[in-house]
């Protein structure tokens, strides 16, 4: 018997397997064959994180078979029963903030913090035009949030991502989950590795875990389940098809910060100014979704104005609940002062700031 862990993906047939993270939730041989029966008996979901003892593979078994079940999401089979959906659950607004300074002299992290505050349970929305910066700003809060909270756990969803940006943000962020299909691979695998982080990540949750999945991006995640949804010939302008949307709506909207209990935090880029009908439609499909905007600026980007941000239309609901007192009348005192500046002029302005200390 050996003994063994990973997360469930589940087949319509009814059985399972379990698959691992460095293998980037992939098939390889030597995953653990998860039985029908343990599946039903204990009423496993996918994504769920399995630790247990397994039978050896052997002749008559290819893979090895999942014997006993130890511990599912870190608790045991005795506490299973009181774990509930989050849908049953009660959401409240964030209150509990997630950090994203890496030091005192670093400046993304402190207009980031002041400006767009992030708490456990966010759902925001990183709204991004073609080279503004988007990667370099999810990489910022994954590596801001593994240092200043590191309970916390960590999932990085990488869709129809190029495989050299893939390589990139696992060496830049190696604390980090991250699961990707990059553009070389099969629409399928985009769906399927979408499905399992968005099970692993819900499960993690309900099981009283904060975690934060940062996302690039629901635009080429709402590309691919279109190429797959086969909506009986009903399409939005701009050939969309009318449910490509239902599950990534359900992945971005099950962030929340369940009273007495875990956090789902989901930061996810979307594009904008593609030249894309369906890129337009897909953006405003999920416009007013989220809880916190952080819109990058194409005109900083074209000034080598950095981070490029449109710092007077980014924003978080309810940004008192994550604020000081202080904070948040340094905050409104600088957007008064912001409010006669275009947004390169802004972005600027809070480099002087920062340079003199004053931010």
């Amino acid at each position: 018997m050996i003994e063994i862990e990973g997360y469930l993906e589940k087949f319509q047939k009814g059985f399972g397997f379990l698959r691992k993270v460095e293998n980037n939730f992939n098939a390889v041989d030597g995953d653990i064959y998860v039985p029908v029966n343990l599946i039903r008996k204990y009423r496993l979901d996918e994504g769920v994180f399995i630790k247990g003892i397994a039978e050896p593979a052997n002749g008559k078994n290819k893979n090895p078979v999942l014997n006993e079940i130890q511990k599912v999401n870190e608790h045991s089979l005795d506490e299973l029963h009181k774990i509930v959906s989050f849908k049953d659950l009660i959401s409240i607004n964030p209150e509990d903030r997630l950090h994203l300074k890496l030091n005192d002299r670093e400046f993304i992290g402190s207009v980031l913090d002041l400006f767009t505050p992030v708490g456990k349970g966010q759902r925001g929305l990183i709204v991004s035009p073609p080279k503004a910066g988007k990667t370099t700003i999810l990489k910022h809060f994954a590596l801001a949030i593994t240092k200043n909270h590191p309970g916390t756990k960590i999932f990085v969803l990488l869709v129809d991502e190029r495989p050299e940006e893939v390589t990139d943000f696992k060496r830049s962020v190696p604390e980090a989950h991250v699961l990707s299909s990059s553009s070389d691979e099969k629409v399928d695998n985009h769906l399927r590795i979408t499905r399992l982080v968005m099970g692993a990540a819900i499960k993690k949750m309900e099981s009283g875990n904060n975690v934060v999945v940062l996302i690039d991006s629901l635009t080429r995640m709402g590309r691919a389940y279109n190429k797959k949804t086969n909506s009986g010939g009903r399409t939005l302008s701009g050939g969309l098809s009318a449910n490509a949307l239902d599950l990534p709506r359900r992945f971005f909207g099950a962030a929340r910060n369940l009273e007495n209990g875990g956090s789902l935090t989901i930061l996810a880029t979307i594009l904008v100014d593609t030249g894309s009908r369906m890129d337009e439609i897909i953006f405003n499909e999920f416009k007013g979704t989220g809880n916190m905007d952080l819109i990058l600026s194409q005109k900083c980007a074209e000034q080598r104005v950095w981070p490029a941000i449109n710092i007077k239309e980014s924003g978080t609901r309810k940004e008192h609940l994550l604020l000081s007192d202080d904070e948040l009348q340094k905050a409104m005192k600088i957007r008064q002062v912001l409010a006669s500046m275009n947004e390169v002029e802004a972005m600027r302005y809070l480099n002087q700031l920062h340079r003199d200390k004053s931010l």
